[in-house]
């Protein structure tokens, strides 16, 4: 099986640079008028993969959404996975899991498992107990040709001063980290450890277009980042490597599938301008 990097570039050529979100939290299932239950959640999930397939090449499933219903909710997104493998959909799980040892092989049988009922193309994680913690993640999918996506620049203003903090050698944590995701990406995983970099953010220090991997960018639409800003602060970056993530700003279009779908695509038109 290809690299995660390379199904991804390949899910672009085919459909256009974007990552649409499955977002089911309360207040949109109450916009589309749905019950806020097991049911209102596999309503919410079909209508997103109906309008997305075709349309869009990954779609991104908040799981804290689905894990707030407990087990019912797991059920309803193990249906969604289900059906976004049946649409030729690359799905990556916004879990954000990151512990160490046994527990992180935990996380990756769960998430990057084939034989798993929750499996993804790829899973988001944290670092913060170090990237080499991650490794049962990182190792189970170089093995199944999936992705890890760490979270390395997030836009929320309280992980600005922790990313942000300077090491002993001056260097920035976030860069740091960027530093060993792209050897990673050009040792051991090959195309399989991505990252997170919010679109809202100054440049970064850390030369992206060397990171090796696919760069998941949250932040465009509901958030403030424009195209423009995307192809400005991705520039240089291989075609089909970044992938912007629209979520609100596309899901408040429904409940309708037409006009789901036709965000997503304004959304992705947009955006394949800027990136090429």
């Amino acid at each position: 099986m290809a690299d995660f990097a390379a199904r991804v570039a390949a899910a672009v050529r085919a459909t256009g640079p974007i990552c649409c979100g499955i977002d089911p939290s309360s207040d949109l299932l109450a916009a589309w008028e749905l019950p806020d239950d097991a049911q209102g959640l596999r309503t919410f999930g079909a209508r997103c993969i109906e309008a997305f397939s075709g349309t869009v090449g990954v779609v991104k499933p908040q799981v804290a959404f689905y894990e707030r219903h407990g087990s019912a909710g797991f059920a309803a997104l193990e249906e969604l996975l289900s059906a976004a493998r049946q649409a030729g959909l690359l799905v990556v799980a916004d879990a954000k899991r990151g512990d160490i040892a046994n527990t992180a092989e935990g996380y990756a049988r769960a998430w990057l498992d084939p034989q798993s009922p929750l499996a993804s193309d790829a899973v988001t994680a944290v670092a913060y107990l170090g990237l080499g913690a991650l490794a049962p993640l990182v190792d189970r999918a170089v093995a199944t040709g999936r992705g890890v996506i760490v979270v390395a620049r997030s836009s929320n203003p309280e992980g600005r001063p922790l990313q942000e903090a300077l090491m002993a050698d001056g260097t920035s944590v976030e860069d740091r980290m960027l530093e060993a995701i792209a050897e990673l990406n050009a040792t051991t995983a090959p195309g399989t450890v991505g990252a997170v970099v919010g679109a809202t953010l100054a440049p970064s220090s850390f030369p992206l277009t060397r990171l090796g991997g696919v760069i998941l960018t949250p932040g465009v639409g509901a958030q403030g980042a424009t195209a423009d800003a995307v192809g400005t602060l991705f520039a240089g970056c291989p075609t089909g490597s970044v992938l912007p993530n629209v979520s609100r700003s596309v899901l408040s279009a429904g409940p309708s599938v037409e006009g789901l779908r036709t965000a997503a695509t304004r959304a992705r038109d947009e955006l394949a301008e800027v990136l090429v």
